[in-house]
């Protein structure tokens, strides 16, 4: 049932955008009760929570390349076709809707954040052990995976393997540049 209802708020989300439909429109997609959505996450609020939660946290094998950068290419890669996936544009949108809901909304949005700097935090931490120096935590979100986003939402482009790891290269030698190698 989980993931027919998951599908069926992605479709809707895409089709219409956040706010435009309803916990009976979201059933009957699913073909699953209204009182099953309710009994089951309560509220619309607590159901876009969930999906938005549990579709953009899903998480593939944290890349081990033996390098930061191919690490940093490679999750930056599966990023990208995360967010161009079929569902990626309605759950971005969903998660910015979120954000401004309420209380739940922020906790979600602080909760990806958190996964999505834990994962980022565990490759830098290997490349570190590796004898290497890795760009900061907050470079990579600003200056890899915050185009990636702008781009989606804005449909700025593509995120093409070239965009992306061009992106990943410029971080890496402004890097280099800073400590001097």
């Amino acid at each position: 049932m989980q993931a027919a209802v998951h599908d069926a708020v992605t479709g809707l989300v895409g089709e219409r955008g956040y706010g435009n439909f309803t916990v009976g429109e979201v059933a009957a997609r699913a073909g699953v009760a209204d009182s099953s959505i309710y009994r089951r996450w309560g509220s619309l609020e607590a159901l876009l929570t969930d999906v938005m939660l549990t579709r953009l946290n899903a998480r593939s094998p944290m890349p081990d390349t033996g390098s930061v950068a191919g690490d940093l290419k490679a999750y930056a890669a599966a990023v990208a076709r995360e967010i161009t996936g079929p569902d990626g544009p309605a759950l971005l949108q969903l998660l910015l809707a979120l954000h401004g809901a309420d209380e739940q909304g922020l906790r979600a949005r602080d909760e990806l954040i958190a996964d999505r700097a834990g994962q980022l935090q565990s490759m830098l931490d290997r490349a570190t052990e590796r004898g290497e120096t890795p760009p900061p935590i907050d470079d990579v979100l600003d200056h890899v995976l915050a185009p990636l986003y702008i781009r989606v939402l804005f449909n700025a482009g593509p995120l093409t393997p070239t965009y992306v790891n061009g992106l990943v290269d410029r971080l890496v030698v402004a890097g280099e540049e800073r400590v001097g190698l």
